[in-house]
């Protein structure tokens, strides 16, 4: 493909949202640091990884997808052993989730997100016994490998994320309603094994949810954060403290631990309000939406199972961030996809947009018997 033919077929519907989005992540790290008092430092290294995680998204769409297809199962590989390589290193924050090399840090869970779903578009595409309950056990091992090892490090709510893009990618290949129900009610068996796994500080998050504060009671430890969280959200009102110019003179009221990261959301709604709220989700919806017209006009069953996995878990993302900010889920630990800081999330994320990408610039067509269930009467 030529430059020309490129830049002919580039996807802006998908390039555009996410630029705007990764560009409120800017707006809301450059708030965070002036709530925290701190200097331009995080704006300028987010910014730096957005330009890099920009050239790889484009870079990505270069290749046929196809080519991509052959590799699956060789990253998925070396995703599970860096996901083995972490308890090597240091902890950080009580956790093992990065790999250090100097300045440089890699959070292998977010590179595994983007290999577990090429690889599993990759088992699916060309089968037929997903469409039995037995032939669903591969896929939920290819999915639990990378769950265990991440619940492990600890890290809830990346692994969460995992099972729903499971079932979402296991549907459009196919698998019955039935099987899947199934599943999910021998999946609800292991909640009293995965409570016990849990540590003391993920099982406080889950009890702060069935003990939410109101605005005029004091918040203990283990509700404080949630309750700081809604407090950032009503500190911006309607408008938010950019147009309405409204603050409070108590640094405590902006005190909100990993505001730059899993918070993000409730420092773009104190800035900016509702119209912050509504851009922000309102950009999500219509790349999700975008992905998923993408997925149903591709015929390639590899792209469309690819597709239909990045949009699935792009949509878990960003409800389970969201919801955990506003109380209506736990807080696990989720950042918001293109929008919280940090250079190994964004970089991955982008990268599932250039395949997306990808994807849609080369929809194409195969001769032979159709995957999916859907199947277009010849």
């Amino acid at each position: 493909m030529t430059f020309s033919v490129w830049r002919k077929h580039l996807c802006f519907s998908i390039l555009i949202p996410a630029v705007l989005l990764v560009g409120l992540g800017w707006l809301g790290i450059a708030r965070y640091g002036v709530i925290a008092g701190l200097s331009h430092g995080l704006l300028h290294r987010q910014i730096a990884w957005s330009l890099l995680g920009v050239i790889a998204m484009l870079a990505a769409t270069l290749p046929n997808y196809r080519v991509f297809a052959r590799w699956s199962y060789g990253l998925f590989a070396l995703a599970l052993l860096l996901l083995v390589a972490v308890y090597f290193f240091p902890q950080i924050n009580r956790a093992r989730r990065w790999i250090r090399v100097g300045p440089i840090g890699l959070q292998p869970s977010e590179f595994a997100k983007v290999a577990y779903v090429m690889a599993l578009a990759c088992w699916l595409m060309y089968r037929e016994n997903q469409r039995r309950l037995h032939g669903l056990l591969v896929p939920l091992l290819l999915t639990l490998v990378p769950v265990l090892l991440i619940l492990r490090e600890p890290d809830l709510g990346t692994a969460l994320v995992f099972l729903p893009v499971f079932f979402a990618v296991v549907f459009t290949a196919g698998a019955r309603w039935r099987d899947l129900l199934i599943l999910a009610m021998l999946g609800a068996l292991t909640v009293p094994l995965m409570w016990s796994q849990m540590s003391g500080e993920q099982r406080s998050r889950v009890r702060a949810w069935f003990h939410q504060t109101t605005p005029e009671q004091t918040p203990n430890d283990d509700t404080r954060h949630l309750h700081q969280a809604k407090q950032m959200l009503a500190l911006g009102g309607v408008w938010g403290s950019w147009i309405g110019g409204q603050t409070v003179e108590d640094p405590a009221a902006y005190r909100l631990p990993e505001a730059r990261s899993d918070f993000i959301f409730c420092v773009l709604g104190e800035r900016y309000g509702w119209p912050g709220i509504a851009a922000t989700l309102g950009l999500f919806g219509f790349l999700v939406w975008r992905g998923l017209v993408i997925a149903a006009r591709t015929r390639e069953p590899y792209g469309r199972l690819l597709v239909a996995g990045v949009m699935a878990l792009f949509a878990v993302e960003v409800l389970i961030n969201t919801g955990m900010t506003v109380g209506v889920l736990p807080i696990t630990g989720l950042s918001l996809p293109l929008v919280s800081y940090g250079g190994s999330g964004l970089m991955a994320h982008l990268v599932m947009l250039g395949l997306v990408m990808n994807v849609a610039m080369r929809p194409g067509y195969e001769m032979g018997k159709e995957p999916f269930r859907f199947v277009e009467k010849r």
